[in-house]
């Protein structure tokens, strides 16, 4: 990501050079082929083997469906009680009120810093860290959101419910307002030119957390499930966890027939192809190919904003391209009559939340393991004026994972392959329930042949970046 790998690489160099009050020139590029010493031709073709292989293997043994989120999963009486106490709920919501507030600390009273521990909390602990604490612990960010708990002081204080709006949610709006705040999310981290300045990341922070009061208070915390972009973004990842729910009730359960359990609502298919598109977006804007593009075409290269315009096409262009192959590998199938096709993309969106998480642990795991911990250590200076509240100022990073090229490129290849292999097996599962068995196995060939697509031009891009 622009912003995290700006602000990794920035701060790097002006601690190298012991800078601490001037504005380090930001340095993009995810650090892609330099931690991948294997064979990128001999990755791409096991992966598309291991998914044919998958496919093949499930076409001839896996005729009826085995996940059913409405049936599946062993319920957890005592430790329901324990998740739904009181003082477990407070003790959640005090703790991302903490966080939230010390990351306003920093925001407003913070200097333009690159050693700012604001950015790193922004996007490194909210934005990556939301993908492991989601797929360990459920869907982590509704039990800490700061806008969740504001929202319900403040429906304490009038005597309101914070569970009923003003209005009523209208059904027909679904995902589309998170799907918009992802996009706008990725856009100020992979396109604007500032992501790295305290300035536009605070007000960005600020127009979010006003939108998701208004919200809350308008529509109830119903806008919260389907318009906070991070809760949807949370919840939808925790799909992949062993934690569900059903009637109140805690339940241990495989992911895939959690993932089953993901309600398809309208603007679904926005908010994957969003999270898809611009990860792959973001290691195809650090390729060679991309940047030999924008420094030697004349017409961009000699007008400084043309670069900033080619980005942000490019950005939506891999958004919608995600969509769009996305929903033609769907609709091109048979359905029974009264079926309309224009509901399956909905319908097997869920296939690709695997898919999204490979990609993400594929991209960021070293920097979210790393410049994680260098988040920890700027956090206990929020003002970035030499104190250690928190006591952990003097700790340095472990950088481990980096200094294990190999391991760290086998977990990057297996994470991809293996979203994509369970991204088959989710997609085959559905396509055992909604289709005519006549078109169970072929209306499944032009899915198959986009995921191929998708595993192949992820990995190439891996590669290139």
């Amino acid at each position: 990501m622009a912003g995290l790998t700006g602000l990794h690489a920035g701060l790097q160099a002006a601690l190298a050079a012991g800078v601490t009050d001037d504005r380090v020139t930001q340095a993009h590029g995810i650090g892609g082929a330099k931690d991948l010493p294997i064979s990128p031709e001999l990755a791409i073709a096991g992966a598309v083997a291991a998914l044919t292989v998958s496919f093949t293997v499930l076409a001839v043994a896996w005729r009826s469906p085995r996940y059913d989120a409405a049936t599946s999963g062993r319920p957890l009486p005592l430790l329901t009680r324990v998740v739904d106490s009181v003082p477990w709920r407070v003790a959640l919501r005090v703790a991302g009120l903490a966080v939230f507030g010390w990351g306003a600390l920093a925001a407003v009273f913070g200097r333009d810093l690159l050693l700012n521990p604001f950015f790193g909390m922004f996007y490194v602990w909210l934005w990556v860290g939301i993908v492991p604490a989601s797929v360990l612990l459920g869907p982590v960010f509704k039990a800490i959101s700061p806008a969740r708990t504001i929202n319900l002081a403040l429906a304490k204080i009038s005597g309101g419910d914070p569970e009923v709006g003003l209005l009523r949610y209208p059904e027909r709006l679904g995902y589309w307002p998170a799907a918009i705040g992802l996009f706008a999310f990725v856009w100020l981290e992979l396109v604007y030119p500032y992501s790295t300045e305290l300035g536009p990341v605070r007000l960005w922070a600020a127009v979010y957390v006003a939108a998701m009061l208004v919200g809350g208070a308008v529509f109830g915390n119903v806008w919260y499930e389907r318009a906070d972009p991070f809760e949807v973004y949370s919840s939808l990842v925790a799909k992949l966890s062993v934690w569900g729910r059903r009637d109140g009730m805690v339940l241990l359960r495989s992911p895939l027939a959690n993932l089953d359990s993901l309600v398809p609502r309208p603007g679904l298919v926005a908010v994957v192809a969003v999270l898809f598109g611009s990860t792959a977006f973001d290691s195809f804007r650090d390729s060679l190919r991309w940047v030999s593009f924008l420094q030697n075409t004349a017409w961009i290269d000699s007008r400084s904003w043309a670069p900033d315009v080619a980005n942000n096409i490019g950005l939506v262009v891999f958004c919608a391209g995600v969509g769009g192959l996305f929903a033609l590998g769907t609709m091109t199938t048979g359905v029974e009559e009264g079926r309309s096709r224009r509901a399956l993309p909905m319908l097997f969106a869920h296939s690709v939340v695997p898919i999204i998480v490979g990609y993400i642990i594929a991209h960021y795991l070293s920097y979210w393991v790393e410049y994680g911990q260098q988040t920890l250590i700027q956090a206990s200076d929020p003002l970035s004026n030499g104190s250690d509240l928190l006591g952990t100022g003097s700790w340095t990073p472990n950088y481990w994972l980096s200094n294990h090229p190999t391991l760290l490129a086998n977990t990057k290849v297996a994470a991809v392959v293996l979203g994509h292999v369970l991204g088959v097996v989710a997609a085959h599962d559905r396509a055992i329930k909604l289709l005519p068995r006549r078109h169970q196995l072929t209306g499944q060939l032009p899915l198959l042949f986009v995921m191929v697509a998708f595993t192949a031009g992820g990995l190439y891009l891996l590669f290139a970046a």
